[in-house]
């Protein structure tokens, strides 16, 4: 018995679990892994938090925001008018198409450049509006949780909602059946 406890001493005494240390060394503590996954969590919600809180628009961010609105519906507008106008005017789309067809082919990279880094920019502007909604969200999800137990508390079937509490006239005065004329009358007819 005595070399038994002295072999589970060096094992496991001084507080510590040599086994579980030497596992963690290849292996790493899942609640403790768990325990850091949850803080950095927490950290970043807290970044986006401050990152994204939503200032006033000024006159000029509203124009701007306007403006940015433009492109899209007229690339789109513009090139369903020249399908119409390829049906309705040959001949006119034909020379507009001919003096396309002049432009060099830098210009059209310089086209497609910037093209690409405006809907680039609009989609990084979009979606980081749409991380802001989700902060925004997230940050209401306490109160509104908490009016929902607050209203569930005021059901008439939720348990406790007729407690009298310590009164005890008022549990005794709940239990009396009163004299009801209305249902004698309607027990008399039945």
């Amino acid at each position: 018995m005595g070399l038994i406890e002295r072999l589970f001493g060096v094992v496991f005494g001084g507080n510590r679990n040599v086994v579980r240390e030497t596992v963690e060394v290849f292996r790493e503590n899942a609640e403790a892994g768990a325990v850091r996954g949850a803080e950095v969590q927490q950290q970043a919600m807290q970044q986006y938090g401050s990152e994204f809180v939503a200032a006033p628009k000024g006159w000029f961010d509203r124009f701007m925001d306007g403006l940015n609105r433009v492109p899209r519906p007229a690339l789109a507008l513009g090139t369903l008018g020249l399908f119409v106008s390829a049906m309705v005017a040959p001949l006119w789309f034909a020379q507009r198409m001919q003096g396309i067809a002049l432009v060099p082919e830098p210009l059209w990279w310089l086209l497609g450049v910037i093209v690409s880094f405006y809907f680039g920019a609009r989609h990084q502007v979009k979606s980081q509006e749409f991380q802001r909604s989700i902060v925004d969200t997230i940050a209401h999800v306490g109160p509104v949780v908490n009016n929902i137990k607050a209203i569930e508390e005021l059901r008439h079937d939720s348990i406790g909602a007729a407690d009298p509490g310590p009164d005890v006239r008022a549990a005794a005065q709940a239990l009396r059946s009163e004299e009801n004329p209305a249902l004698e009358d309607w027990r008399a007819a039945r």
